[in-house]
């Protein structure tokens, strides 16, 4: 009979394949993936505008400078580290820290905490839930007519924030530190859309929300939006560090799954949850079959499998323990042609990788089944 349980000698992500878009500490999100069993696909969607070379910041920081401001909105440690250290760069590091302790310092969070006080500053008050959405309703229930306001942004939007904060009569300043462009190098994002397409990645995920824009809008530019929207509606799980990174995932109408708390780490453990919950496992001649992206677990053993084996398990899958004819296993290998001997030499390479050939039978003269357990096949006809 087959085993309830996996064996421990591979990771929870093992047989799938995620994609990266990140720039920033992709290597970080990349080697969490990996360490799980995850095949990683990394396709930086931006690069990041040095801090020296950024003309923007340099502008702001010498606006705050001449002209103090009442209140500073600290958003991300590493964007406040970097801001400060380029003014050093600039020989504009003791006036900037100057002229920010005197102002009010709230901080978004823990980490933004440390760097403020690693700066010498002290901030005034930082929210539990670490929300921006907090950090505006504290402004606004204690009123900002007439005031200045810097916020340093990070390459996030932040929808309403500065609307809002306008609206109620203060003076915003942007402090725009590592400003998002497109890559230099276009063809890793290319394939990875190219993948997503083919349902050759099982998740991408993404950790800020130009990176999610990016890839959008070069799925635009290649006149495959539509195709990308429908595997991400579907097939291609699409993961999020936080709903400010969602956003324009969701103004296309894809739904994301978001960890509760916005770090990489739960992002991963949510992904190591999320995606074996969606694999589809079948009890198939006495064994347990769980079939993933790019291997099969075969009573918890992983068994990697080409990719047209891969294909075929899925349409025989579809309707497990039915017989599918050759010509429509054919029309599931990619780029076969018209050969129906393409289907016997993927199907010979299917049983060599699975190592237990009784799973999938051969009905001589109409096709191939997988051999689902008898007091299965109720269950799964009509599946």
């Amino acid at each position: 009979m087959y085993e309830e349980e996996q064996r421990p000698d591979h990771g929870p992500l093992a047989g799938f394949t995620v994609g990266v878009t990140a720039a920033r500490r992709a290597d970080e999100l990349g080697t969490l993936l990996q360490r799980r069993g995850a095949a990683v696909m990394h396709a930086p969607a931006l690069r990041i505008v040095q801090l020296a070379d950024d003309s923007e910041l340099l502008g702001a920081t010498k606006e705050l400078i001449r002209q103090v401001p009442d209140i500073v909105v600290a958003t991300t440690a590493i964007g406040f580290r970097g801001w400060v250290e380029a003014a050093d760069g600039w020989g504009l590091g003791e006036d900037l820290l100057s002229r920010l302790g005197g102002a009010r310092i709230l901080a978004r969070g823990p980490k933004v905490k440390g760097a403020v006080r690693a700066a010498g500053l002290t901030e005034e008050w930082s929210p539990s839930s670490e929300s921006m959405a907090e950090v505006l309703d504290r402004l606004l229930e204690e009123g900002v007519d007439g005031q200045r306001i810097a916020i340093q942004l990070h390459g996030e939007p932040l929808p309403g924030f500065v609307e809002a904060l306008r609206e109620g009569g203060a003076e915003v300043v942007g402090v725009p530190v590592y400003r998002w462009m497109p890559p230099e190098d276009i063809a890793p994002v290319d394939r990875l859309l190219d993948a997503t397409v083919s349902r050759g990645v099982d998740a991408l995920t993404f950790t800020s929300a130009p990176a999610a824009a990016s890839l959008l809008s070069r799925a635009e530019e290649r006149g495959m939006l539509p195709e990308v929207l429908e595997a991400m509606s579907h097939d291609v799980l699409p993961a999020c560090v936080g709903p400010v990174t969602a956003l324009p995932l969701q103004s296309r109408g894809i739904d994301t799954i978001q960890p509760e708390r916005f770090r990489l780490g739960p992002l991963v453990q949510l992904l190591c949850k999320e995606l074996p919950g969606r694999a589809r496992a079948l009890p198939i001649a006495g064994h347990r079959v769980e079939i993933r992206g790019h291997a099969v677990l075969v009573d918890g053993d992983l068994k990697p499998v080409p990719p047209a084996g891969m294909s075929l398990l899925r349409a025989l899958s579809r309707r497990p323990g039915w017989v599918v004819a050759r010509a429509e296993l054919l029309r599931a290998l990619p780029g076969s042609g018209r050969d129906e001997h393409a289907v016997e030499t993927a199907m010979a390479r299917l049983r060599t990788a699975l190592g237990t050939p009784k799973l999938i039978q051969t009905v001589v003269k109409r096709g191939y089944r997988l051999a689902l357990d008898p007091a299965a096949d109720t269950k799964y006809a009509d599946a």
